[in-house]
């Protein structure tokens, strides 16, 4: 057995998701096709919760939608120069930590060469993100990876007016005791700005977008106390 979450939009109120925590049966392995076994346990799981239409995004996703949602192969372009690079590359290219960084030749990279460069491990602790000129805090945790993301899907019509339709989000791959950004948690923010006809003023500015989701992420760090305190 494992436990999961799937990320629900908040439809009514203040803007931001839910995360649901699912207790289901874990398929061990590390290939696709046992990552793929775990989503549909995961899923159907979701579906008696009363979650019909999930949505996995990720690479192992058995729907082309959910891999081209992956961040490791959504892609950004910037405005000025017409230049494009995965949402991945630009979370990690950006990292500024106390012995170097922003490495920005990792724009250009393959993501999964940009997520695994050494610079990334030893450059001493993380401090803050800095992105075409702008630096962005690293509380609140998902504040930065998420404008990121969500600016990127925007700037993609075809997918990004595909997900309205679904319930809830999921990414196999992410554990909340290991790691802290999740792709399906960036989409369920999206949907539930988009509904609430607030996505335009929200990606008005970073600004913006903090103000929009403080409560979001006010009841996210209080989350992450609470599970912190049960480890």
């Amino acid at each position: 057995m494992a436990v999961r979450p799937i990320f629900i939009p908040n439809l009514t109120g203040t803007p931001g998701a839910e995360e649901k925590l699912v207790d289901f049966k874990w398929h061990s392995g590390m290939a696709k096709s046992q990552k793929q076994k775990s989503i549909a346990e995961l899923h159907s799981t979701a579906k008696g919760l009363g979650y019909e239409r999930v949505l996995e995004i990720s690479s192992k996703s058995e729907i082309e939608l959910g891999v081209k949602l992956s961040a490791f192969n959504l892609l950004i372009t910037t405005k000025k120069n017409n230049n494009q690079f995965t949402v991945e590359t630009a979370f990690q290219g950006s990292k500024v930590f106390s012995k170097g960084g922003p490495y920005k030749d990792l724009f250009g990279m393959d993501s999964l060469a940009a997520k695994k460069d050494i610079r990334l491990k030893e450059s001493g602790s993380l401090k803050r993100f800095e992105f075409f000129g702008r630096s962005f805090p690293l509380e609140p945790r998902t504040f930065f990876y998420d404008w990121v993301y969500i600016n990127a899907l925007l700037q993609n019509e075809d997918l990004a007016s595909e997900v309205a339709s679904y319930d809830g989000f999921s990414d196999i791959e992410f554990n909340p005791k290991k790691s802290i950004n999740c792709q399906a948690h960036s989409v369920a923010i999206y949907v539930s700005l988009l509904k609430g006809k607030k996505l335009e003023e929200a990606l008005g500015s970073p600004d913006n977008f903090l103000d929009m989701l403080c409560k979001h992420y006010e009841k996210q760090k209080r989350n992450v106390g609470i599970q912190d305190s049960l480890i």
